[in-house]
């Protein structure tokens, strides 16, 4: 028998789509594909379209510089918090995925009285298909990915796996964690999961190609592993002919992150090349984004950069939060000539956003003094004719348990508390960019010639060195000096100095988790933000004089302070609480095959 919120959902679903066809609706052939591409904990300085040299990033940039840089872009800064802001248009405080990461053992997920992005599409006659990451919940069948609006997923389902032999390592549980639609993937031990999931991409759109009829739209939502760090025992996993290549990286960890970081790159060109083999490209939206803020310095035992921008994953300063991405299409650019977009936009504006793109005629419900539809607002037009979009404001997120919330209000941006007890509030490199100088020959004719900028010229929306030079110039990020006691290479405390030469000795032996204890840190901070203590005071910033959160201004604006807390605290009004539930010794992978397993609708061997 149907779930109860399935049956509603479905009724919903049918009355959307009745909507969007009462009135002359447009033909489907005019729908266009929407390929949407998810990384994992990528930086803001992980990106060569943000300024770094360090490691070439071309099919990343060729699609960047022909379409639209999201130059402020907000993500939340973790990964489920993130994917079902993006899944659902709301804030995670309005659905209880507020706090920390869905763990595989927890009896929980996404509310199934949720709507999701799929779904939505779905009724508008979309085919609708995931690969790569869910982390959304799945301890019951119901809360997994092909009963939620896709038609068809090869990933898994917890937040993390090794690159290879696909096990997650959690809570002190082994298990295998790779599925084809509900089934255990066992023949894909020893792939690498990048290649996996760019094959089972590609393949899709070849499928797609061939088998459907050109009326027929498809939606390709594609979250990478990459780059997410794996396993305790090989947390950075890559071939090491890959990493060869990238021997003037300096730093062990940062050179196999570059390795992984070209490997996800290449992805990108493979998609992209795909979608023009399959004369889909002119037709399609593709949009890419990280999920969150990169974990620098060994957070996560990982090795991303976020910078010149404050912090790292899990915390809501701006390298936090503030997401590379892009939207890509022939729709949104005059014969391909890209831009960067200055509009505020934040992870839920997609749901409504890509909903209007896909010639859906929901009028989405934003007002803050109505029931919520939706957090997120409809930015479609504003993208296309780049002016000014409805929103002026971003939550990042309010976490009471952590005891932190921030909020950006136009130029201005509120912190209240923080997580790690301020542990990883500083700036961490490496820089790895070449100040203001232009581009590099080599630079542009990597770009130009990458899969992605050959595809865009076969399509007749060629990139020019003249428009990439004078884009990527456009998204640097430029804050004066470095900050006192930090340098770009590494971090340059009072008592110690840590460079990324010296990571390949890093060890850290606290079990992996997204949630790390508080009192773990691998490096000593110094006390060189002592004029911003979020723990004794809320801070504000001019994020847009000062996007580096250097200059504490709270003292010089106490009316503007008030403003911003008190419109935190009319949003803490409306949350509902965190969803988080203990750990249940039913998901213990050790009772199901060593694998991850949907534990809340299987029944336990009567000998255990």
């Amino acid at each position: 028998m149907a779930h109860k919120s399935e049956l509603i959902g479905q009724l919903l679903l049918s009355l959307l789509a009745l909507a969007s066809t009462a009135t002359s609706a447009p033909a489907r052939r005019d729908q266009p594909h929407i390929i949407f591409i998810l990384a994992d904990d990528l930086g803001w300085n992980d990106v060569g379209f943000h300024g770094m040299d360090q490691i070439p990033t071309p099919n990343i940039d060729a699609l960047a510089y022909g379409g639209l840089m999201l130059d402020r872009y907000y993500v939340t800064p973790l990964c489920t918090p993130s994917r079902s802001a993006l899944m659902t248009g709301k804030h995670p405080i309005h659905t209880g995925m507020q706090h920390t990461v869905l763990y595989g053992a927890e009896p929980r997920g996404l509310p199934l009285d949720e709507l999701l992005l799929p779904q939505y599409l779905r009724a508008l006659g979309y085919a609708t298909h995931a690969v790569g990451k869910w982390h959304l919940g799945f301890y019951k069948d119901e809360y997994t990915p092909t009963h939620r609006g896709f038609d068809s997923h090869l990933g898994f389902w917890t937040g993390h796996q090794d690159y290879f032999d696909h096990t997650a390592v959690e809570k002190g549980w082994w298990g295998l964690d790779m599925r084809r639609n509900m089934d255990v993937a066992w023949d894909l031990h020893g792939k690498y999961s990048t290649d996996v999931f760019t094959d089972a991409a590609v393949n899709i759109i070849k499928g797609h190609a061939a088998g459907n009829s050109t009326d027929t739209p498809l939606f390709l939502y594609f979250a990478h592993a990459a780059m997410h760090s794996g396993n305790p025992y090989n947390p950075l996993p890559v071939h090491d002919d890959v990493v060869k290549k990238f021997d003037k990286v300096k730093g062990y960890n940062r050179r196999k992150f570059a390795a992984m970081l070209h490997k996800l790159d290449e992805s990108v060109g493979m998609v992209t090349e795909a979608l023009r083999e399959a004369d889909m490209l002119r037709d399609s939206i593709i949009v890419f984004s990280t999920d969150n803020g990169g974990p620098a310095a060994g957070f996560n035992l990982n090795a991303a950069s976020n910078w010149p921008l404050r912090g790292v994953k899990n915390t809501l300063w701006e390298g936090g939060v503030r997401g590379a991405g892009f939207i890509w299409s022939p729709l949104l650019t005059n014969n391909g000539e890209g831009r960067v977009a200055r509009q505020l936009f934040h992870i839920t504006d997609w749901l409504p956003t890509l909903y209007t793109a896909a010639k859906g005629t929901k009028q989405w419900n934003n007002a803050a003094n109505e029931p919520i539809s939706v957090d997120g607002y409809d930015s479609w037009r504003a993208l296309v004719e780049d002016t000014a979009t409805a929103r002026t404001e971003v939550l990042h997120n309010i976490d009471d348990i952590y005891g932190n919330a921030a909020l950006t209000i136009g130029d201005w941006k509120v912190m209240k508390g923080t997580t790690y007890r301020g542990e990883w509030d500083g700036w961490y490199g490496p820089s790895a960019r070449n100040g203001n100088k232009p581009p590099s020959a080599d630079y542009l004719n990597r770009v130009l010639g990458s899969k992605a900028g050959q595809a865009l010229g076969a399509i007749g929306l060629p990139l020019s060195k003249e428009a990439i030079s004078r884009l990527r110039a456009q998204t640097q990020v430029d804050c004066d000096a470095a900050p006192q006691g930090r340098s770009a290479n590494g971090i340059n405390g009072d008592r110690t100095t840590v460079y990324w030469s010296q990571l390949s000795s890093f060890e850290y032996s606290s079990e992996y988790d997204d949630d790390m204890d508080e009192t773990s840190s691998p490096f000593y901070r110094s006390s060189d933000t002592a004029q911003c203590d979020p723990l004794k005071a809320p801070c504000l910033f001019n994020v847009r004089e000062d996007p580096c959160e250097r200059r504490n201004l709270a003292s010089r604006y106490p009316g503007k302070l008030a403003d911003m807390l008190a419109r935190l605290s009319d949003y803490n009004a409306t949350a509902i609480p965190p969803s988080n539930l203990p750990i249940d010794p039913r998901g213990n992978p050790k009772l199901w095959q060593y694998t991850w397993s949907s534990f809340g609708n299987r029944i336990l061997p009567k000998d255990l």
